[in-house]
């Protein structure tokens, strides 16, 4: 009976308990901030109060409320928090977001939400002010330098690896750099070790307590404060990347190698993607590859995504990022965030990141008014790409259903029936003249950033094609034109500015409006039999130049290559600049492959075995398949290259050979200083080719023997620039 009566007392202190405690709990958001302020992690406090982790953070998002006996004891921590982490203006409580804490800058009132705001816009709704943060006092460590010497105290050594979690981090204190945005304190990404050690950019490193991947995700999602802001106003915050090492990828279940070396995914049936899709996580169309993204949908505005790197899987490819999956994680985290920086955060290939950067710096909608209704609404952004659009006939692959539908599978097309922009893979036989000026080497010179350099100020179209009859030219209007170029009567020892072989045309061909307009500069009388135009247009490619232009130019400076130097120095530094700092070499080649990369992605092919001639395939679905960009990019490219080597020929000087960005000219001495035609002052000639190393400016690429050179031409019929500089260009992805 009095242990009857005891269990009803308690019942009823509990109830009194409850009732009177019922809305002591603060906010869901100040719960957080008061754990993190006392350096706690979701583990420690869930260990405390017999709780599981997920728990914890239920009730950091307002999902659920403890419930007795919890409640109790959860409240008196909160409490006790409060006493020594109170909020300016007042003891504990929820923080208004209008008060900031220590360090957090000025405060940001938000606007007022309208009723409706689409999820893929930024609009008030969709993308409120962030609340101020404090600055992070959880544990963390700084990751050594990676140029310390062996001999270093350990003190500054990373700490033995044996340690409980909690404990894992106290030894030594490091805050983070000041960070524009305080979501994002920790950077846009982390590289995981086998130890649970999340190397961040500036040398932080977090303690990751995650052994599955839903675990992680969270984690990531809502302790590591990963990411990184919008490149554009209308554009998207930068979901968190996390790189997963060998000795990760091993410590969360997933295998040292894809067994599906075709798709190169997951089954579906891996314990991995089982644990995911028990936690209600998803996973985009690709599955779980080397890029898994893994998601939910969007609540309240509010983006649930996680980028995933796994590098035993071969996500950095060796062709743009060297050997960087094998640097430590601390030294692989400065690599991959000096590009996060400069560039985009990872999220696949550097092809991949090439083309969402232009997205990113051009997003296809925005958040409008809608008049009728005052609510928000996604509406096109003014400029950009908005909505999927079907190539001009002569434009598209042969495999594009608009071209399926005019010809038989096995037709090749001839040049009045397709676009053929592309970049030079021309040479020439040797002249006697040539031969017999004693030349002793083949010098190969290479623009740098060329693709790049010709987006600068491009004008591309960004709506549909408009089919024309018997148009006149116009150099404003980008698009494709039938014409013919084949009277124009230019010097043999050239090649042709219309054919990516070099070649003279034979008749009706089509070219882009910049291949054109090149024609109507050197004199040919063009008369254009039809065209496909675009009167929605202008210089779409302008920021993406500009940023990749910045990220160049910032890591050849790291590389001890800056604009201005004398010719002489240039070429020293060049010569050495890829040892003085192999990661940011590494930088420097993802960048340019991201250039090329993005650009290629502009008119994918389809991949896969599954795929059946003249069906669309996945890449049309995006804005950003248009391969009238890219035609009218490489055909300026050329014609920038054929308009530099013609002034160049105006001084004597012919090339012998052209490869995409690169043209060998026959030379006595072993440098580009021994054949560049310079002024009476020594200046280089205007309009030439120039030293430095700006973009569309050139560097030496190689040099080999006359007689090598000679060989390459007559004997084997090679062009010698695919191999001026000792190896495959293209087989190094140049």
């Amino acid at each position: 009976m009095p242990n009857d009566q005891d269990e009803l007392f308690a019942s009823v202190d509990a109830l009194l308990e409850q009732a009177a405690t019922q809305d002591a709990l603060p906010e869901p958001a100040e719960r957080k901030r008061l754990r993190e302020a006392g350096g706690l992690s979701q583990d420690q406090v869930a260990k405390a109060l017999s709780v599981r982790r997920e728990t914890i953070t239920s009730w950091e998002l307002g999902r659920t409320e403890p419930r007795p006996p919890k409640r109790a004891a959860y409240i008196r921590l909160l409490e006790g928090l409060a006493e020594r982490f109170p909020t300016q203006g007042g003891q504990g409580g929820t923080r208004s977001s209008a008060v900031p804490e220590a360090g957090d800058g000025p405060a940001v009132t938000p606007p007022p939400a309208p009723a409706v705001a689409p999820p893929s816009v930024p609009s008030p709704a969709a993308d409120p002010a962030p609340a101020p943060v404090p600055a992070p006092t959880r544990t963390a460590r700084t990751a050594p330098s990676s140029s310390s010497s062996s001999s270093s105290s350990s003190s500054s050594r990373r700490p033995p690896v044996k340690k409980a979690a909690a404990n894992k981090r106290a030894t030594t204190s490091a805050t983070p750099p000041p960070a524009a945005d305080p979501r994002f304190v920790h950077g846009p990404l982390a590289v995981l070790d086998g130890d649970g050690s999340a190397y961040c950019v500036d040398g932080l490193v977090l303690d990751c307590p995650a052994t599955t991947f839903p675990a992680l995700v969270e984690w990531t999602l809502r302790e590591a404060r990963l990411g990184a802001p919008r490149l554009h106003r209308h554009g998207k915050d930068a979901d968190p990347l996390v790189v997963i090492t060998a000795e990760a990828a091993e410590r969360l279940g997933l295998p040292r190698e894809l067994e599906d070396r075709r798709g190169l995914r997951l089954p579906e049936d891996h314990q991995v993607v089982r644990h995911l899709l028990r936690a209600k996580w998803r996973l985009t169309r690709r599955g779980f590859g080397p890029w898994p993204r893994i998601y939910r949908p969007a609540q309240g505005g509010e983006r649930q995504c996680v980028q995933f790197a796994i590098l035993p899987w071969g996500a950095l490819d060796a062709r743009s990022w060297g050997d960087s999956d094998q640097l430590p994680p601390a030294e692989l985290a400065r690599v991959l965030g000096s590009y996060a920086t400069r560039v985009i955060t990872p999220r696949g290939s550097t092809a991949v990141c090439g083309l969402e950067l232009m997205t990113a710096l051009r997003p296809p909608t925005r958040a409008v008014r809608d008049e009728a209704t005052g609510s928000w609404v996604s509406g096109p952004n003014p400029g950009a790409l908005t909505e999927p659009v079907d190539p001009a006939p002569p434009e598209a692959p042969g495999e594009h259903p608009v071209v399926a539908s005019r010809y038989p599978r096995h037709h090749e097309r001839t040049p009045d029936q397709v676009l053929d922009e592309e970049a030079y893979d021309w040479f020439r036989p040797l002249t006697d003249e040539e031969c017999a000026k004693g030349y002793s080497h083949g010098v190969g010179i290479d623009v740098n950033m060329a693709f790049a350099a010709a987006a600068n100020r491009l004008n591309v179209g960004t709506g549909p094609a408009t089919h024309v009859s018997s148009p006149v030219f116009d150099a404003k209007l980008p698009g494709s034109w039938l014409v013919d170029l084949s009277p124009l009567d230019l010097d043999p020892r050239l090649p042709s500015p219309f054919t990516p072989k070099g070649t003279r045309p034979t008749g009706p061909a089509w070219y882009a409006t910049s291949t054109v307009a090149y024609a109507v500069e050197l004199g040919a009388p063009v008369q254009p039999i039809e065209a496909y135009v675009r009167y929605e247009h202008g210089a779409y490619l302008d920021a993406w130049y500009t940023r990749l232009r910045d990220a160049y130019m910032a890591t050849m400076a790291d590389l001890g290559v800056t604009a201005g130097m004398p010719d002489d120095d240039f070429l020293a530094a060049m010569a050495r600049h890829k040892d003085l700092d192999p990661g940011q070499a590494a930088v420097l080649s993802a960048i340019k492959s991201s250039v090329k990369g993005g650009i290629g992605k502009l008119r994918e092919r389809p991949q896969g075995i599954g795929y059946k001639y003249g069906e669309r395939w996945p890449a049309l679905e995006r804005p950003t398949w248009n391969p009238h960009i890219r035609a009218e990019l490489i055909g300026k490219a050329r014609t920038n290259m054929h308009r530099k080597m013609r002034k160049l020929a105006s001084a004597g000087v012919f090339p012998v050979a052209v490869l995409s960005d690169c043209a060998v000219y026959l030379s006595h001495g072993a440098g580009p200083l021994d054949f560049l035609p310079r002024t009476e002052e020594g200046k280089p000639l205007p309009g030439g080719f120039r030293l430095g190393v700006s973009p569309g400016m050139v560097k030496h690429e190689g040099t080999q023997d006359f007689l090598w050179v000679a060989s390459m031409i007559e004997d084997e019929q090679i062009n010698p620039a695919r191999h001026i500089k000792g190896s495959d260009a293209a087989a190094g992805g140049e």
